[in-house]
């Protein structure tokens, strides 16, 4: 597996680093610092002098990246493979994903910013937007990352089935992990009348239908060498999914991003920030 460590010098950057101690050798790891150097903005100044402010200030933020890189370097785990480094100009986002896409890399690492208006600004603008636009998985780092064990994976039709099985394939994790899949089912009265006892039996037997799904999936990954079980539940998908995140006390949430249906509105939609910015542990996105 091919994967992308993009660094930025955060507390969030470097816990992203350390969770890397909890993946696969990778086949070549790829160390990215993007500098967003910002223009001068001083418009009667002359423009000699504005290239000059330019230039000193590009050249300072290259010397503290290399610095960076360096850093980083010392902290990667043994096991980490192949490694090279690259400092680039540009916007973080844009950068992230044309590298990646470049180096065909399966998974990309980075630390999110966290919340706030300023930071809620970097994540939608940085993490959010590689979710979106990247051609491979993405982990989204938030804090400290004490293990790697019990993996939370809510999934949401076929698809999200089959990407999740095509990327557990790739055997990402260094070492074993347990999952828990998951299936949240709306609570919504049917659109025709019906008694008490008619809604609770139609609700009954749609969480049975979930649970025979989640069931089979379960199986395809045990078949593969995971320990994995099954869950159905009633509720707000983007709610449940914190819930049952925090009451496992899950080391990591893996979500599909395949598609625009299902699931993927967690990572592409609004409910996206209700996950992300309440997530109790890292994030995963997968295609």
């Amino acid at each position: 597996m091919k994967t992308l460590l993009a660094v930025d010098g955060s507390d969030n950057s470097y816990e992203a680093v350390h969770a890397l101690k909890y993946f696969a050798r990778a086949e070549q790891l790829t160390l990215l610092h993007v500098l967003d150097v910002p223009k001068p903005a001083y418009p009667m100044m002359l423009p000699e002098v504005v290239d000059e402010l330019y230039s000193a200030l590009e050249q300072s933020m290259r010397e503290e990246g290399e610095r960076l890189l360096t850093r980083v370097q010392s902290l990667l785990p043994m096991h980490a493979g192949p490694l090279t480094k690259h400092l680039r100009i540009g916007s973080p986002a844009e950068v992230i994903v044309a590298m990646a896409e470049e180096q065909k890399v399966d998974l990309i690492v980075m630390g999110a910013r966290g919340l706030g208006p300023v930071k809620e600004r970097l994540l939608g603008s940085v993490s959010h937007r590689i979710l979106t636009l990247a051609p491979c998985a993405t982990l989204i780092v938030n804090g400290p990352v004490k293990a790697m064990k019990q993996i939370l994976l809510p999934l949401q039709g076929l698809s999200d089935a089959e990407a999740a099985v095509r990327f557990l394939q790739l055997k990402p994790f260094h070492e074993a992990i347990e999952v828990t899949l998951l299936t949240v089912l709306p609570s919504t009265q049917p659109p025709w009348p019906v008694d008490a006892a008619a809604a609770k039996k139609l609700e009954e037997r749609a969480l049975q239908s979930a649970r025979d799904y989640i069931d089979d999936v379960a199986e395809r990954l045990r078949a593969i060498g995971y320990q994995a079980r099954g869950v159905a539940v009633l509720g707000t998908p983007s709610a449940m999914i914190v819930h049952e995140a925090t009451t496992r006390r899950s080391d990591l949430i893996l979500m599909g991003t395949s598609g625009r249906q299902g699931i993927t509105r967690f990572v592409l939609g609004s409910v996206s920030h209700a996950v992300l910015h309440q997530m109790p542990c890292p994030v995963l996105a997968f295609h």
